[in-house]
């Protein structure tokens, strides 16, 4: 693998978080005015700590949006736009997954689906390239890639070790083999091993099983993941299987991972469907965890758990319930940019 090439870990020091601000010819249209608080507190929990990079569909919007955050005391210097088209929002899947390489960068550009084909996405299979042309990040490489991937299916430890998910990305590729699926992800993400889960999904998630809703890493040695302590909910064999699979799992030097389960929230339902609301969805960015919240009584516990998983860091609780609505939660619509990448 190249040496000097790395994929840098969440936890890693940041430039800024990049999102996409919903609005009417989104799917949110319906429901617009209860993401848009989410949206606002969201960025105004990120620009506590660094600066967010939005993307607008237009000029109209970046006022609005501007004039939505100034409402509640964001700093607007710290807030960049960026006018582009988009289908959707969900940044973590269709954004940039970036490798640092020597003293810069490169965009890696994967082929973006909407997990599989699901929805339209020929606008949000763009962004990358349009972004990396913007002029709004230092000069860097990119690199376009053949290759069904969101950054919601892959977690890194930053130091060569990969965890996915082996549902979503079998059926990304039904036709390629564990091992061909093993060596492209290895290769073009510069990782050196890679931690397949067998079991683990959540109703309401359309991703496959992404693995940002089941498990994640909170350092080299340890991972936080999204257990269920409910026998008689419909999830609990299988994230009960799901937890005994990571509790198998191994460091490199061979040591088992320090582990960090998450509470279970009571079932949320919208017009009798359950919708997916996973603690696992966090993100972290330079000095807090920004989690999501449902208004759940194990809110609280969720957020004791990832204290512990990252000591040193605030834990910023945001209401998600709107996000859910959509069948993705807080990470599913950021995607960090790492420090030195924003110009």
């Amino acid at each position: 693998m190249p040496n000097n090439q790395r994929f840098p870990a969440e936890w890693e020091p940041q430039s800024a978080v990049l999102l996409a601000w919903p609005h009417e010819g989104t799917d949110w249209a319906e429901r617009l005015a209860g993401v848009e608080r989410t949206y606002v507190a969201l960025v105004a929990a990120i620009t506590r700590f660094q600066p967010a990079l939005v993307c607008v569909a237009d000029a109209g919007l970046r006022e609005r949006a501007a004039g939505l955050l100034k409402a509640v005391g964001v700093d607007l210097g710290r807030v960049r736009f960026f006018e582009v088209d988009y289908d959707d929002t969900w940044l973590r899947d269709s954004g940039p997954i970036t490798l640092r390489e020597g003293g810069g960068f490169r965009l890696l550009d994967f082929h973006f689906t909407a997990w599989g084909g699901k929805f339209e996405a020929g606008l949000d299979d763009q962004i990358v390239g349009k972004l990396h042309a913007s002029g709004l990040l230092k000069p860097c490489a990119h690199q376009r890639i053949d290759f069904a991937l969101e950054g919601g299916g892959i977690e890194t430890d930053g130091a060569g070790t990969l965890l996915s998910t082996w549902t979503c990305l079998h059926e990304r590729h039904p036709d390629k083999s564990r091992e061909e699926i093993t060596a492209t992800l290895e290769k073009s993400l510069v990782q050196s091993r890679t931690l397949w889960l067998d079991h683990g999904y959540l109703e309401g998630d359309d991703t496959d099983a992404h693995i940002d809703t089941l498990a994640r890493f909170a350092a080299p040695d340890a991972i936080v993941f999204q257990a269920c302590d409910d026998p008689a909910d419909g999830h609990y064999a299988e994230l009960q299987a799901m937890a005994a699979e990571i509790a198998a799992l191994r460091q490199a030097n061979g040591q088992p991972y320090r582990l960090f389960p998450l509470p279970w929230a009571r079932p949320i339902l919208d017009e009798g469907r359950r919708l997916a609301a996973s603690y696992a969805n966090f993100l972290i960015v330079n000095g807090a965890v920004l989690m999501p919240a449902y208004g759940d009584v194990a809110d609280g516990a969720a957020a004791a758990v990832l204290a512990q998983a990252f000591p040193g860091r605030e834990i910023v609780q945001i209401d998600c319930r709107p996000l859910i609505w959509q069948n993705g939660s807080l990470h599913c619509v950021t995607m960090q940019l790492p420090e030195g990448l924003l110009a």
